[in-house]
């Protein structure tokens, strides 16, 4: 028989979410933090730090949402693993955003369009499993979103898989701007309030 979540166990899982998000955000700040140290010593490039944007948003807004993650009846090993390996995707997305070295590359646009396949399919899997991640705090949880989650999900993989293909700056210009503000008004429409 299923037994509600103890607290504590939701408390650990979390912390250990904690930890990685927390190294997602500390490569976005730090990379940040460089280009304000040494400006003009990499090129930034206006479409790499919108996605950097996207990015901090999503982990926030991830962090907020995972709070729902103390209704699951019951929480195992794989769903543990599973979030956690959740975690890990955004790590590789910030990583990706923000590389070790920039010595290879002329500045952020030529590092950002030579990486976007990388990038893009990233995110193309952290929306499909956000699919997973939903359905895993429940069929009523999921059925709350309406038809506009899945294909919100559904577009954003299908335009990932576009910009990770094409280098046509003005598809990638166009996306990140719509990209972004759905998400902002998502995230107020959606996630607003934790009840």
């Amino acid at each position: 028989m299923d037994q509600p979540v103890d607290p504590e166990l939701f408390s650990h899982i979390r912390v250990v979410m904690g930890m990685v998000i927390s190294l997602s955000m500390a490569r976005l700040l730090t990379g940040l933090a460089v280009l304000v140290q040494h400006p003009g010593k990499t090129r930034i490039y206006w479409l790499h730090l919108g996605w950097v944007l996207f990015m901090f948003l999503f982990l926030i807004y991830f962090w907020w949402w995972e709070y729902r993650l103390h209704s699951v009846p019951v929480i195992d090993f794989s769903v543990y693993l599973f979030v956690i390996s959740y975690c890990c995707i955004f790590f590789f997305l910030c990583v990706l955003l923000f590389p070790t070295s920039m010595e290879d590359y002329s500045g952020y646009e030529h590092y950002f369009m030579s990486r976007r396949a990388w990038f893009f399919g990233f995110l193309a899997l952290a929306y499909a499993v956000d699919l997973i991640d939903t359905a895993v705090k429940g069929k009523t949880y999921f059925l709350s979103y309406g038809l506009e989650y899945p294909l919100r999900n559904a577009t954003y993989i299908l335009l990932c898989i576009i910009a990770a293909i094409t280098a046509d700056r003005r598809f990638h210009a166009t996306f990140l701007i719509a990209g972004l503000t759905y998400q902002l008004v998502w995230i107020f429409r959606a996630f607003d309030l934790l009840e």
